[in-house]
């Protein structure tokens, strides 16, 4: 318990950093007045980093021990903040895009060595046989949503208050205070790795964990395509009245909004061992679930840019509409998302749970990148309508992935 209590608060500390990070970055640049294809460029070394790194992440913790993945990614992660913040305002916009890109690359790799550390550790923690394995992964999934939702919060917070440099340091300090204190108190528990481990053990040949992160994937892509840039920027454009004032203003009430929907989000996923019982310890009713469960989600983007095509224009009526659809989208995403995430552990032996969780985050992260490359190029192309109604489709071709679990 200690050691499981030591991992989650360091995934808590990351994941604050995390989510206020990208709302400093997504927010910050927007000002400066980059377009959504610029914004989600930004993003994109990100989400390119994330399945490189998880594809050898596995491999790392199995090789080196799931502590020094941990502390790995918790070094780089402060590192990549005190680079971001030695960013010069008088460069170019193309020369600011190619070193944000670069630094976003390095908070990629860094948030999925400890993900990949975080999650590993509670297979190997938590208790045999008895359902805890659902309940333990969806209370440190869950919370760490809900920590990074408030990250979201901080971060515009930070932005409007105190700007983006000083921002930035502070998240660095408060990081690298937070790594010392959880070496300092990590018992012992955790694997400390193996020599013999080789590298092409990666690869995963259970057609259940493939076929598993074919439908995370799509899950993710089906978040992102609305998440990263379409909604942040159409909801900025309507709060804002052009002056700094307006702007500070809008800043606070997306990063609220987004904030509020992580927050929701982390909650969902917390509480789904309560009503989805019958999944815990049952691999099949689990996979019966995620089914249901993405085939709910698929009709609600269709809905909304449907919506958003009749509006033709930022109206009241559509906005509580898009807020009440993304609301009702984060509740049956974050049950699809903990039931994948208590499957992929289910799934996997303790011998090779690195590995295999690695594989499976490395598709989640494929995903997010499928989805910020199509969030910036569809809601360049088409608005909000195109933005949604790819979502729509990215949950169906998540929908038809988890089908074939059931086979």
């Amino acid at each position: 318990m200690r050691a499981y209590m030591a991992v989650t608060a360091a995934y808590w500390a990351f994941m604050l950093c995390d989510g206020g990070l990208r709302m400093l970055v997504l927010l910050h640049f927007n000002g400066l007045g980059f377009s959504p294809i610029q914004l989600a460029y930004l993003f994109l070394f990100y989400e390119i980093a994330g399945v490189v790194t998880n594809l050898s992440a596995g491999w790392l913790a199995a090789r080196f021990g799931l502590t020094s993945t941990l502390y790995a990614g918790l070094l780089i992660q402060i590192g990549a903040l005190a680079a971001l913040a030695g960013l010069d305002p008088a460069w170019s916009v193309p020369a600011s895009v190619l070193y944000v890109m670069a630094v976003q690359g390095a908070s990629g790799v860094a948030k999925d060595l400890a993900k990949m550390s975080s999650k590993s550790a509670v297979k190997i923690l938590a208790p045999k046989g008895d359902g805890s394995l659902f309940k333990w992964v969806a209370v440190l999934t869950g919370s760490k949503n809900a920590v990074k939702g408030f990250g979201f919060f901080l971060g515009a917070a930070l932005l409007a208050l105190a700007g983006f440099k000083a921002a930035v340091w502070g998240m660095a300090i408060a990081l690298a205070a937070i790594l010392v204190a959880v070496a300092i108190f990590m018992p012992k528990g955790l694997p400390t790795g193996k020599k013999g481990t080789k590298i092409s053990a990666i690869w995963s040949k259970d057609r259940r964990i493939n076929q598993l992160s074919l439908a995370r994937m799509f899950l993710f892509g089906a978040r992102d395509v609305w998440f990263v840039v379409g909604i942040p920027i159409y909801f900025k454009a309507i709060f804002s009245d052009g002056t700094p004032e307006g702007a500070r203003q809008a800043f606070f009430i997306v990063g609220a909004f987004m904030a509020l929907w992580i927050i929701g989000y982390g909650f969902v996923q917390g509480i789904a061992p309560r009503f989805l019982r019958g999944a815990a310890g049952d691999e099949s009713a689990g996979a019966q679930m995620a089914v249901r469960w993405v085939g709910l989600l698929t009709p609600i983007p269709f809905v909304l840019a449907a919506l958003a095509l009749i509006a033709g224009a930022p109206v009241l009526w559509l906005t509580l509409a898009l807020v009440a659809g993304l609301l009702l989208f984060g509740f049956v995403f974050a049950v699809n998302s903990s039931v994948h995430s208590y499957l992929i552990l289910a799934f996997s032996g303790d011998e090779r749970v690195t590995m295999d969780v690695g594989f499976y985050y490395m598709a989640n992260a494929a995903g997010r990148l499928l989805g910020t490359l199509l969030s910036g190029l569809s809601y360049q192309a088409g608005g909000l309508p195109l933005c949604l109604a790819t979502a729509g489709v990215m949950a169906g071709l998540s929908f038809l992935s988890a089908r074939r679990l059931q086979s």
